[in-house]
């Protein structure tokens, strides 16, 4: 089985969960990805394409795949730092 999703990744917990609370009131994802997030992927509105198991971290992954698609997921910390995680297919 594979998911598609995108995500947006920063450096502290205090940023996920701003961001989180600007997505809530309805911000785009894409454009908050864009402008916000580290990884290389924020050029691309912060999608990822699809991926099945064992192709992200542990965490990452836990969470992406228990999102509904369309759904957000609270921050997610890694290795990496703190992730948010649409689930878009």
């Amino acid at each position: 089985m594979e998911i598609t999703a995108s995500h947006i990744l920063v450096p502290t917990q205090l940023d996920a969960n701003l961001l989180l609370a600007q997505i809530k009131q309805g911000t785009n994802f894409g454009l908050i990805a864009r402008l916000n997030s580290k990884c290389p992927s924020s050029g691309n509105d912060g999608d990822l394409g699809s991926f099945g198991r064992n192709r992200m971290v542990k965490p990452f992954e836990d969470a992406a795949f228990a999102l509904a698609v369309g759904e957000v997921s609270q921050p997610v910390q890694t290795q990496f730092g703190w992730h948010i995680i649409k689930r878009t297919a």
